[in-house]
């Protein structure tokens, strides 16, 4: 796309519609972040109950059960030219899960081709996880790194983002995959948890993990239609952080004394919370910086946290 294209869009003179499957805690961020640059902006929700809460952050609000495809879903894909794919694959495998499609939109359309729904498609972003790069005992990794997923959940996501770009690469459409890391905002924070009363700080000695607040994602998505980019993009902090700390600042921030630190080996939690302890690496975020000029508004959850209790954010 040429520059004076990729202006146009920046400043609404160029209008798209763009879809957003799944307008959940992030989905939304994203539609409403699109909104705001003047571009036409539809989101699914599974029931009617969000779609007040969606038309307020100027997303069009479209019901999509995970299942089936509706005549209004169908209607809004065909004007569709840019979809952003924000509904997670199943956490379990099933015995056919490698010869069927892990991504429930893809699964709904039962043979169905996207180019005949979405004539006017020639963009999809799906959001991944640094999951599927598995456990690197702490070391920095980066895009170039083999994915090597250790849980069922992220062996979902990493079937779910080839099938994407297989569908790009025979449709001849741009895909770009963005790997989150830990995702939180307004109301979903360490400061949420630390005033509720039911924060943690589990210590599990060298463990570490990335972080990333829910704007930087939609800024991400913001920059990557804009330039009609592809391509796979870790969309993570620059500073992977014990666990332990985020509370502990949280803490401070708030004025309270942090829990007492509790032993991860021994400590009661659930056999998924556990195995997010498994993986340890550091994730580098270079080549967000460099391909779709990223400059973070959250580069670490201190900057974060205190941005959020400065502008009084935290609260959701």
């Amino acid at each position: 796309m040429g520059a004076d294209e990729t202006e146009k869009r920046q400043y609404g003179q160029y209008r798209v519609t763009i879809g957003i499957l799944g307008a959940g805690f992030t989905g939304k961020t994203i539609g409403a972040a699109l909104a705001r640059d003047a571009h036409s902006v539809w989101g699914t929700t599974r029931g009617a109950e969000k779609f007040a809460e969606l038309e307020t952050a100027g997303i069009s609000p479209v019901q999509f059960n995970g299942v089936e495809l509706n005549g209004e879903l169908q209607k809004a894909l065909g004007r569709t030219t840019h979809l952003v794919v924000s509904i997670a694959p199943p956490r379990e495998e099933d015995a056919h899960s490698r010869l069927g499609k892990a991504d429930p939109f893809l699964k709904s359309m039962n043979g169905q081709k996207l180019r005949e729904l979405a004539p006017q498609l020639e963009w999809v972003c799906y959001l991944s996880t640094v999951g599927v790069y598995g456990n690197h005992d702490g070391s920095w990794i980066d895009e170039d790194v083999e994915p090597a997923p250790t849980s069922a959940r992220s062996r979902q996501r990493l079937l779910a983002e080839n099938q994407w770009m297989a569908f790009g690469a025979e449709e001849s459409i741009r895909v770009c995959i963005l790997r989150l890391s830990g995702i939180y905002g307004p109301g979903r924070n360490a400061l949420v948890s630390a005033s509720s009363g039911k924060s943690r700080r589990l210590v599990k000695p060298g463990q570490v993990f990335n972080r990333i607040h829910v704007a930087d994602i939609a800024t991400a998505v913001t920059h990557a239609v804009e330039g009609n980019i592809g391509g796979v993009f870790n969309i993570t902090d620059d500073e992977p952080a014990p666990p332990q700390d985020v509370v502990a600042f949280a803490h401070e921030l708030l004025g309270t004394p942090p829990p007492a630190e509790i032993d991860f080996e021994t400590a009661d939690i659930s056999p998924m919370a556990r195995s997010f302890y498994g993986e340890n690496k550091r994730v580098s975020n270079a080549r967000s910086k460099q391909g779709l000029k990223l400059d973070y508004a959250h580069p670490n959850y201190r900057a974060a946290l205190t941005k959020m209790w400065t502008e009084d954010t935290w609260r959701g």
